[in-house]
């Protein structure tokens, strides 16, 4: 019989999981966006060695498995001297992952700007710096906004896989909430729904930043 009162006693485990993962994911957000924006552009923009380089880890990261990166950051590294904390490792791994998927969905917003669009600019007077972040970038990321934001979300819920390196998020403390009480179906039950009520939560600010970013751009074209 179910018995979710058996798990009160260890919901301040819980929070301190959510935590975890809540930063986790705010900062592999920032940094894998960043990555994947200065990929996308030198594999855009760039010579044939810089996207030769960058279209060799995009590959790598997108046809391997998400847990392998995982254990090799943690585990490979220190092999040959560099030595990461589980969290440390659990956020590169993060960051390199979405950076990955984020460079083909960003250079496909790229190189869906015109070029009319960009020759018009140059003949402004706009120098290429302007070029790119004002008619090439802010358009390109208003198109993949939402393929963009479902990536981003999708990792937060990969994120999950960072427990097998003792990282403390949510999934970890709910394998150590079972372990006490042997609860196993209601611990994974409520995890697995605080993880589709922050998924939700993650899409609903998403659209609520881009409303108001892609909105006043509208309102000022």
């Amino acid at each position: 019989m179910l018995n979710f009162s058996d798990l009160l006693p260890y919901s301040h485990l819980l929070l301190q999981g959510l935590w975890v993962t809540v930063v986790l994911t705010l900062y592999a957000t920032l940094g894998g966006v960043a990555i994947g924006t200065a990929c996308a552009a030198g594999r855009h923009y760039g010579g044939k060695a810089l996207r030769g380089v960058i279209g060799g880890y995009v590959e790598l990261i997108r046809n391997t498995p998400f847990i392998v990166q995982l254990f090799f950051i943690f585990f490979g590294l220190p092999a040959i001297g560099i030595k990461l904390t589980a969290w440390e490792a659990g956020l590169l791994a993060m960051l390199i992952n979405l950076g990955a998927y984020s460079t083909e969905i960003i250079r496909a917003g790229l190189a869906a700007t015109p070029k009319a669009q960009v020759e018009a600019a140059r003949v402004l007077g706009l120098n290429p710096r302007q070029v790119f972040f004002r008619v090439v970038l802010i358009p390109a990321f208003e198109k993949i906004y939402p393929a963009l934001t479902s990536q981003c979300i999708i990792v937060m819920l990969g994120s999950a896989v960072v427990s097998q390196i003792s990282v403390m998020d949510l999934t970890y403390a709910a394998n150590l909430i079972q372990s006490r009480n042997f609860r196993s179906f209601e611990a994974y039950l409520v995890v697995a729904a605080i993880y589709l009520l922050f998924a939700i939560l993650m899409r609903q600010v998403f659209e609520w930043i881009g409303r108001r970013v892609f909105r006043h751009r509208r309102k000022a074209s």
